[in-house]
């Protein structure tokens, strides 16, 4: 097991399954914000809302799909999920059927993205269970070194601030681990899951991995980020009952109450800029 990682694990619940793995070297390659413009952003997914929680009413059987004594009804595998979002944006519709992601067909999707989850698991060497043996969630690390032997990215960077985060945003969307308050999971109307002023004092459920898809508002005062008044937006995969037809949103300085607990990702391909 590496010795050099911060690991950090949570309890696993249906749809949620996210640890948080920071890892020095990774971490080393970095962006550092440079002072470029911040700019309002989105990078709009190509597949349908996929939905980790319900996963029998949408005709996955892990049973005969994976081997497993009885169908199971959702599964840890968010980290799989939000991948699999941010893949239908940066590949290429060609490149996604060549990867046998189908972006028309949600279920098809989902056992892609249980697939991705699979693989995730096996890639955190900081643990000794693997799915589908046992269902304990992974990492966006984990995910990402997935991805990366599967071919699909071969590279990728992390942000550890806001003008980091938003940076990485202006060329693409972002991989976002983060501790899942209850109140997180009953969003306002407009899918904010920070509504709720005393959000904090909400128990923790566990953590959870989502997809970042937009700088949906910045807000400057002189050339500084105003956190309360910028807006990320996120596509997460409890289905579209949830939030906004399946999307949240948050305010940076929720990411930045966060942040001890947040790791950010952005899996990336050489060809990026040309896209």
């Amino acid at each position: 097991m590496p010795t050099d990682l911060t690991i950090r694990t949570y309890e696993t619940a249906p749809g949620l399954g996210r640890h948080m793995v920071l890892d020095p070297r990774s971490l080393a390659y970095r962006r550092p914000y440079d002072g470029q413009p911040l700019r309002a952003t989105a990078w709009e997914p190509r597949l349908p809302v996929l939905d980790q929680r319900n996963l029998i009413a949408q005709g996955i059987h892990t049973a005969d799909a994976y081997g497993l004594e009885s169908d199971t009804g959702a599964l840890a595998s968010c980290t799989g999920n939000a991948a699999t979002t941010l893949l239908s944006i940066l590949l290429t519709p060609e490149q996604a059927h060549a990867a046998a992601l189908n972006l028309a067909d949600a279920a098809m999707a989902q056992h892609f993205a249980i697939g991705l989850y699979a693989d995730a698991t096996a890639c955190d060497q900081w643990s000794e269970y693997t799915w589908p043996t046992h269902d304990v969630g992974s990492s966006g690390l984990g995910v990402t070194k997935a991805m990366r032997n599967r071919g699909l990215i071969d590279q990728y960077g992390h942000a550890t601030t806001a003008e980091e985060l938003c940076a990485l945003l202006q060329t693409g969307p972002v991989l976002l681990g983060m501790p899942w308050h209850t109140a997180f999971s009953s969003p306002d109307p407009d899918g904010f899951i920070d509504g709720d002023p005393t959000w904090a004092d909400s128990p923790l459920e566990g953590g959870h991995e989502v997809c970042v898809t937009a700088l949906e508002t910045v807000a400057l005062d002189d050339g500084t980020l105003m956190p309360d008044h910028t807006i990320l937006r996120f596509r997460n995969s409890h289905g579209t009952a949830w939030g906004d037809h399946g999307d949240g949103r948050l305010r940076l300085s929720t990411y930045l109450a966060l942040r001890d607990q947040v790791d950010i990702i952005q899996p990336r391909i050489d060809s990026w800029s040309t896209r």
